[in-house]
C-alpha cells in the first residue's frame, strides 16, 4: 500500500489519467473540477498511484495520434473514507469509484489545484 496520507493538511492525493478534451474541460474549471461524466459512464475512478495514472494514459489516452496526461489532486481524507478502494487486475490497480451522480460533491472536496504532472504523447 502507498503511503497517500499528508498529515499536515489530512488529505489524500489522488491521481486520475485523462485524454486533451477531458483536460481542456479541467482547465476550463480553472484546474478545480473534473467535468461531468458521459452518460454511459456510472463511476469517475481516480487511482491511487501515479504509476497506475501513467500505465493508463500512456495504454489509453495517448494512443492513436493523441496525448495523454496524468493530474495529480488532493481529496480531504476524512470525506474520502466513505469510498471504498477496489482493486482492478493486480494489486497494483486500486482505484475508487465514485458514482456520478456524486462528481460534484466529489469535486466540492478538492483541495488545491489539479495538477498535470506528466504528459504522453504515441
Amino acid at each position: 500500500m502507498v503511503d497517500l496520507h499528508d498529515a499536515q493538511s489530512e488529505t489524500i492525493a489522488l491521481y486520475r489519467p485523462v485524454g486533451e478534451q477531458e483536460l481542456a474541460l479541467i482547465e476550463a474549471s480553472g484546474f478545480q473540477a473534473f467535468p461531468p461524466r458521459l452518460e454511459w459512464q456510472p463511476i469517475f475512478y481516480p487511482v491511487t498511484t501515479e504509476q497506475y495514472a501513467s500505465t493508463i494514459s500512456r495504454a489509453w489516452n495517448a494512443r492513436d495520434g493523441h496525448c495523454g496526461f496524468v493530474t495529480r489532486f488532493a481529496v480531504e481524507a476524512q470525506y474520502l473514507r466513505q469510498f471504498e478502494t477496489h482493486i482492478v487486475g493486480s494489486h497494483e490497480h486500486e482505484e475508487y469509484w465514485i458514482p456520478a451522480e456524486r462528481l460534484d460533491e466529489f469535486n466540492a472536496h478538492i483541495i488545491g489545484p489539479i495538477e498535470v504532472i506528466a504528459t504522453f504523447a504515441s
